[in-house]
This record gives C-alpha cells, sequence and structure tokens, in this order.
C-alpha cells in the first residue's frame, strides 16, 4: 500500500538577513524539488519553505527531512544553513496551545521560537519573568512563545532569550505570528 503524501514546513534559520546566508527562494524551491519533494512554495524571504514528501509524520521523519535539506544548501551555496521541518498537525497544535490571546494581538507582538527538541523550564530558571513585564514568555511542545507587546526589536526579553548560552545544542528559530498563522494554512490537507 502506498504511503499517503504528507506536506510539511521548512525553517530555515538566519538566512537572508543583512546581506548574509543568501538563499533565493527560487533556487531553494528548486533544491527542494531536486530531493524529491512536490508542491513546493516559499513564503517571504525569511526561510519558510512548505512541501509534500512521501513520508509519514514517524519518530524522525523531520529530523531527517531537515538533514537532507541542510546538505543540500551546503553543497548548492557552500554554507551550512540549520532547519527545522514540521507537519501540519505539529503547526496546528502550536497554534492553537498558544497560551496568549492570539486573536487579540497583532502578529508582531506574538512569536514562536521553534525548538529542535523539547525542553524543560530549568533551562530558562535564570530569567526572572517578573523583571520583564509586560512581555512574558512560555513553554509548549518544542516551541516557546514570547509575549512582546512593543514588537521583537525592541523586546528586553528577546534579547535574554536569545542569548546562544541558553539554547545550546539546539536549532531554534523564531516566526511572528502572522507567519506561524501562514504556514499552518500552507499545509492543510487539501480537501
Amino acid at each position: 500500500m502506498p504511503t499517503k503524501p504528507t506536506t510539511y514546513a521548512a525553517l530555515l534559520r538566519g538566512i537572508n538577513v543583512s546581506g548574509r546566508n543568501k538563499v533565493p527562494m527560487a533556487e531553494l524551491r528548486s533544491l527542494l524539488e531536486g530531493l524529491g519533494h512536490r508542491e513546493v512554495r516559499t513564503y517571504l524571504q525569511s526561510g519558510n519553505a512548505v512541501f509534500t514528501a512521501d513520508r509519514p509524520p514517524a519518530a524522525g521523519a523531520e529530523d531527517e527531512l531537515a538533514a537532507a535539506l541542510e546538505t543540500a544548501i551546503e553543497g548548492h551555496f557552500g554554507f551550512r544553513v540549520p532547519c527545522l521541518v514540521r507537519d501540519h498537525g505539529y503547526l496546528a497544535a502550536v497554534a492553537a496551545d498558544c497560551p496568549y490571546p492570539a486573536a487579540e494581538l497583532e502578529g508582531k507582538q506574538l512569536h514562536a521560537l521553534y525548538l529542535s527538541a523539547p525542553v524543560t523550564p530549568e533551562r530558562y530558571a535564570g530569567i526572572d519573568p517578573e523583571s520583564y513585564r509586560p512581555e512574558g514568555f512560555a513553554l509548549g511542545d518544542r516551541v516557546l512563545y514570547l509575549h512582546a507587546p512593543g514588537g521583537l526589536g525592541t523586546s528586553k526579553l528577546g534579547e535574554a532569550l536569545s542569548r546562544p548560552a541558553l539554547h545550546k545544542g539546539l536549532t531554534v528559530t523564531a516566526r511572528n505570528w502572522n507567519t506561524v498563522v501562514k504556514l499552518v494554512d500552507m499545509t492543510a490537507p487539501t480537501p
């Protein structure tokens, strides 16, 4: 029996920022197609790609898809780009489980920091949430929700959460809430 195709989102970290790690979206689409993926689409210039693959969302499948894409990018562009791959079910759960009133906030006020592995609250024990109010953060399944009412560019909590030592051993890539919702829509099964 053939495997039912699954739609995934690839979240690339740190491309097309300040002229560094330039990855044109047309070339990213071609790379994904070269890996055998279908229905490849990109969203914005910041490293969001959606594709269909004959890989069910089983244990390890997302990591294997991400590793193949990282290798392809390095081979084509000459630099390594950390990637996370997530299926529609996971992306929809992240949106549904958000502890902040997403419908009441502007997209720039709420962010999802996607993590490559689960983390425990102890990792963030050194950050006192009270000292950053009205900003706040909460952990979910391989995601950290960041509420930054003034936007990420001026967020002191966002700055504290972006310290490399805090995420040692993890790939972390942030998306504003508009992108979170768009990726849920783009990966949704078609009727």
